[in-house]
Formats: structure tokens, sequence, C-alpha cells
């Protein structure tokens, strides 16, 4: 049950973890010391270890990791190898526990994640399982292609999935979220704006020209940027925004709501100011359990940083408190 800690479960010589690791970004040795010193102080069995690889971003390993039984499975990795793994594992059962080690890790900051390998994988090992939802994104490709996907974090068309797949895989790895600046420069000189049909929840469907929609799980972006202030993981609702500004100047009053946002968020008084303050007409806010549009033109979208090509529609629901995070 969500809130219990490990070791009610099972007696601790039958504990075991499963390690899904992305060996390109974490300092393996290290990783290896602080499971071993866990082990121990826990009286846990030796773990079992196994590689994600560019053929198999999680989806493989997490069944193999379930043949194991474990107590909980400890993904190493960033934001897409914890979305691959939560494709096979959410609704099983199995307490996820992440250590983040990607460029954005969206997930990991949104749930107070973020940490050393040490203080990460202690948590892994001590830590009580908490709920929270799946998103559910269907996408319709223009070839006629249906596939489903699972996210966590925040899907995206226009600006967001344009940047997942234009930005320089090398220039993220050497300067992180930095590399989206670019794209993003390019994408708001530009003002590309596309047309999309869309309905949220039961509502009637509408048509807009918007420049970027982003549907999210969780609320914050990279550099503390409070995309999505009413967004919570757990609280079984999509939030949805619809950037349409016209112009340079509207860009600006857009990155001035959204950088100011992120500061006045963190106190009750800044809370109060912010929901105070007038709607911009260059962002849009609802909320539901479904998503859906369509696309005269087909569009790039990305689910949790990775890119998924052009999409003619897609449909976006949740499965509520679906995944188990191990959290401190």
């Amino acid at each position: 049950m969500p809130g219990q800690n490990s070791e009610e479960y099972l007696p601790r010589e039958k504990r075991r973890a499963v390690l899904i690791v992305n060996p390109l970004k974490v300092d393996v040795a290290r990783l290896r010391s602080a499971v071993a010193d866990e082990e121990q102080a826990g009286r846990w069995c030796p773990s079992v270890w196994l590689e994600t690889s560019a053929d198999d971003p999680g989806r493989d390993v997490a069944r193999a990791a379930l043949e194991h039984a474990p107590t909980v499975v400890i993904v190493v990795g960033g934001d897409g190898t914890v979305r691959a793994v939560t494709e096979v594992l959410h609704s099983s059962g199995t307490p996820v526990a992440v250590v983040p080690t990607g460029t954005g890790n969206l997930l990991a900051r949104n749930l107070s994640l973020m940490g050393s390998i040490e203080a990460s994988v202690h948590a892994a090992f001590t830590g009580s399982a908490h709920a929270i939802d799946v998103g559910v994104a269907r996408l319709t490709h223009p070839d006629g292609r249906v596939g489903t996907h699972m996210f966590l974090v925040m899907t995206g068309v226009g600006l967001d999935a344009r940047m997942a797949n234009d930005t320089n895989s090398n220039l993220k790895k050497r300067i992180g979220w930095l590399a989206y600046t670019e794209p993003i420069s390019r994408s708001v000189l530009g003002n590309e704006q596309f047309e999309m049909r869309y309905r949220v929840g039961d509502a009637a469907e509408r048509t807009v020209l918007a420049h970027t929609v982003i549907v999210g799980n969780c609320g914050t972006l990279p550099a503390g940027i409070l995309l999505l202030p009413d967004a919570e993981p757990d609280d079984g609702l999509l939030d949805v925004i619809l950037l349409r500004p016209k112009g340079f100047w509207q860009w600006l009053r857009v990155a001035a709501r959204l950088g100011i946002g992120g500061m006045l968020h963190h106190t009750e008084g800044g809370r109060v100011v912010l929901r105070a303050a007038p709607d911009l007409r260059a962002m849009q806010y609802v909320r539901d359990r479904t998503f859906t549009a369509r696309f005269d033109e087909a569009q790039h979208i990305q689910l949790d940083g990775d890119s998924f090509g052009l999409v003619s529609a897609v449909s976006i629901s949740l499965l509520p408190g679906a995944l188990l995070v191990q959290r401190p």
C-alpha cells in the first residue's frame, strides 16, 4: 500500500532490489559502492543488475526485472529511461525508485528526488512507496499507424516537441538543458503556429491557432520554471496549456509570467498574487481527465523529452495512481 515502508512487507533477508541502469549516464563504480553499503546496512539480498542499451531503452529489462520478484526496482537514468520502464511496471504493484542521471530529470525534480547518487540510493532502499498518476498517449501517425505510450511528466506539440526533435544530442550531453536555447530562439523568432481542433474532457470541440500545446502530469521545467502551476502528479487530472503569442512582445510577457510565477509559487502569499493576476490571452490553461487533438498538418510530438515523430491526432488520458514511486 502507498505510504508503507518496504521493510513491512518481507523479512530483511528476503528483500532484493533490481537495478535498471543506463550505463552511459552514471559513474557505475560509485553506484555499486552506494548499493553495497545499503545492502549491508539493511541486510538485503545482493541486488540484480540490468543495463539498458540502444536497442532496449528499458522495456525488455523491466520485464526481466519483474521475473526476480523485486522489493523495489531502481531506475538509474533520465526521464526517457524512467518512462520506458514505466510502460512495463505501471500497475504491477512494484515500487520504482529513481536515481536521476539524465539531462532534465524532470520527474525527479517534480517529486523532489534530486540529490547525490548516495542520497538517491539510500532513499531507494529505505523510503516508502507513494502512488502517482501515469499519462497515456494514443498517437495516430500520418501513415495511419497508431501507437500507445506512457508518460510521467509532460507531452507536447509545437515548440516543445521541436526542441526534443531538433536539439543536438551531443550538445545536450555537454551543457544539459541549455542546449535548447538555440531551437527556442529560432522558434520564437519565427513564431510558427499550427491549426488544431481539440477537445478537453466532454466539452465541445474547438479550433485554435497555437504555437505550442503541452499536456502535463507535472508542472515544473528545468531552471525552476513553473509551466503548469496547478499540476500535481497524484491528482487524477491532466493540466493543459495552450501558448499562442502573437509576436516578440507577447513572447516576452509569457516569459516574464513564467519566470515570476516560478518564484511566487513557493509561498502562500505569492500564490495569492498569482491567482489575482490577470490572464494572458497568449496563455490558456484548462484541466480535465482527457485531451484529444487533430491536426490538418502533421506535427511533431514529444513524451517526457523524447521525440515520437509526426502525428495527425493524439488522445491523452490518465491511469490514476498507477505507479508506485519510492520517496524518502
